[in-house]
């Protein structure tokens, strides 16, 4: 009998729920992956997995395509991509994939790298090794001091920061978290510094670095940023060599995105009538490839924006950003917790 894992993303966002039968902790080896019926295939390079073989191993009922469209559904997931394009839809929450999704042989494949990081670990976050276990949240709260990040005519990205951060400082709190700021005041600290001051922390924790955006004025939206695997570039450039190395936070990639997949569907899910869902995102911010914990970075909206730069000054709208962080840290915290008792069949 196959264990039955939680999952990150449900019908509504973020509730958690039965997913469907899991067969291994990661994307199976070759061994595995021969016995199991998956069909990977080499693409300019890289490892594809067929979309019929994911359909198979996560359990899902129903496959359509249209031109380019592809969703696969079942009672508790609905998955939709383009050939050809890069994002992903997970019940309506947004993905950047780092491979875009291709066609080999007439069949839609989806990259091994974009399985094994991203979709394995938000469909089957019980299979997350070492996530659960946490009582701390270390929050960090942007810019401060001399840095006062995105500017308008109403406030400073780093007053909006540290005003959300205290907000969810006192929520975590009065669920019984321990929390660790890396700054509870107007004062200056450079990244290298805040991940000092995050791996410091000896206990079980989990690093939330809170962000407002600037762009221009048309630009608007919500994005949640972890770390990029090994061999996946930082957001909108390049592949670089120094990209292909693991970095300390490289450790946690599967529980980093299980934890973004959470507090952004989370907050999305209350704010979603204001603003509008920009994705889940890789890059390599020097707190994301620093921090010894689960991170994420999350930008909340857009100051350059003349009706999102209101909305950041508002007070309801920093309270459902707050609350929408704590609310995803304890369904992410009872996800990952709860392990399966096995990992073959």
């Amino acid at each position: 009998m196959q264990h039955r894992p939680k999952a990150i993303l449900t019908f509504p966002l973020v509730r958690l729920v039965l997913t469907l039968a899991v067969i291994a902790c990661a994307l199976p080896d070759h061994a595995i992956a021969a016995a199991t019926g998956w069909k990977i295939s080499k693409y300019n390079g890289r490892e594809y997995v067929s979309i019929e073989s994911i359909k198979r191993f996560y359990g899902f009922t129903k496959l359509s395509r249209q031109g380019n469209s592809v969703i696969l559904e079942n009672s508790k997931v609905e998955m939709k991509l383009k050939t050809g394009g890069s994002e992903c839809l997970m019940n309506g929450v947004k993905f950047v994939f780092s491979h875009p999704v291709t066609s080999i042989g007439g069949e839609c494949h989806i990259s091994r790298m974009d399985l094994a990081k991203l979709i394995d670990p938000v469909l089957r976050p019980n299979f997350i090794k070492n996530a659960g276990d946490f009582r701390t949240v270390i929050i960090d709260p942007g810019h401060g001091g001399k840095d006062p990040g995105a500017t308008n005519s109403l406030g400073t990205e780093a007053g909006y920061n540290l005003t959300v951060a205290e907000k969810t400082r006192k929520l975590l709190e009065a669920k019984g978290f321990k929390v660790q700021m890396t700054r509870n005041s107007n004062r200056y600290l450079s990244l290298q510094q805040r991940v000092n001051i995050a791996n410091q922390v000896r206990d079980d924790a989990i690093f939330v670095s809170i962000h407002f955006n600037s762009g221009g004025r048309s630009a608007r939206g919500i994005e949640t940023f972890t770390l990029s695997p090994p061999g996946v570039s930082h957001y909108g450039r390049g592949l670089k060599p120094s990209d292909k190395l693991a970095r300390a936070g490289n450790e946690h990639d599967s529980a980093n995105i299980a934890l973004a997949t959470s507090i952004h569907g989370s907050i999305l899910r209350r704010i979603k009538k204001h603003t509008f869902d920009r994705g889940i995102k890789r890059a390599r911010f020097s707190v994301l490839s620093g921090v010894r914990h689960p991170a994420i970075l999350l930008e909340g909206g857009f100051m350059s924006h003349p009706y999102e730069a209101r909305l950041i000054a508002n007070e309801s709208y920093q309270n459902q950003i707050a609350q929408g962080i704590v609310d995803a840290i304890a369904k992410y915290r009872y996800a990952v917790a709860v392990k399966p008792a096995n990992k073959r069949p």
